[in-house]
């Protein structure tokens, strides 16, 4: 039985160390999955022979354990420490969540094997809504929040893993459809400005919203009712964001008609 809580023990550690939980993840490539374009939906259907995106939203949380896949495990975040700033912040040898993004683009846009579009792809679909999860953003001192221990109506819990799924799931107790219908409702003005940008812009701004949540949970705080209350609005606003820059990215890719249009519009 020792055994048994020790192994539950490290694996709820090992877990916390990534982003979303797994609604957010879902809820993320849902959002994206009801902005795909028929002609990026055809070409996903074909690459990913006929499963959704969703189903494959949380697989690199797994995949980054296994032997052929442990050189992604870096790839679920990118530090900025306090004393940094994203332009000055130390690269990481093994890469970062937005250099994976940026390679998993380039490989989509390339005339790349089925296989290595396969894995690309469920690449990209997981590491996007991690950029939109703040505390990917954050400190190598405190492992993203994973060191600083606070208390979740009064239990022990750490700063991660309260950003992961504690908050989410007390902000609402939603399927990850619910979510999408209640929160991705952006006018055009709005989309249009959460689409604009580079990936490392839209990195930029979770690092200045991962500074934030520095600042409001200091080590030790009881996270309560007006602290969900205050959050909630953040939580919906990244897991949109990440959806809707995810249906964009995947939309560039395949859709050459898409494409053409944005090029246009904002005049490259």
């Amino acid at each position: 039985m020792k055994r048994l809580t020790l192994l539950a023990a490290a694996a709820s550690i090992a877990v916390s160390a990534f982003g979303w939980g797994q609604k957010g993840h879902d809820t993320t490539a849902y959002i994206a999955e009801q902005h795909l374009t028929p002609a990026t939906a055809a070409s996903i259907d074909s690459i990913l022979e006929g499963k959704s995106i969703v189903y494959w939203s949380n697989w690199l949380d797994n995949a980054s354990h296994q032997p052929d896949m442990r050189y992604t495990k870096t790839w679920h975040y990118k530090n900025v420490d306090a004393d940094e700033t994203y332009e000055t912040a130390q690269a990481n040898p093994s890469g970062d969540a937005v250099t994976a993004i940026k390679a998993q683009i380039e490989t989509l846009s390339a005339s790349a094997t089925l296989k290595d579009a396969q894995l690309a792809l469920k690449i990209l679909v997981h590491v996007m809504g991690d950029l939109h999860m703040p505390l990917h953003m954050g400190h190598a001192t405190d492992l993203g929040g994973n060191r600083i221990k606070v208390k979740f109506f009064g239990r022990d819990n750490n700063l991660h893993s309260v950003w992961d799924s504690s908050l989410p799931e007390a902000a609402h107790k939603w399927s990850y459809s619910e979510w999408q219908q209640q929160i991705d409702r952006a006018d055009e003005a709005t989309t249009e400005a959460i689409l604009s940008g580079t990936v490392d812009d839209w990195a930029k701004e979770s690092v200045g919203i991962a500074s934030k949540v520095y600042t409001y949970f200091q080590p030790g705080i009881n996270i309560s009712y007006n602290d969900i209350a205050r959050w909630t609005p953040t939580v919906e606003d990244s897991f949109l964001k990440g959806g809707l820059r995810l249906a964009h990215t995947l939309n560039l890719i395949y859709d050459s008609d898409y494409r053409a249009e944005y090029l246009s519009n904002s005049g490259d």
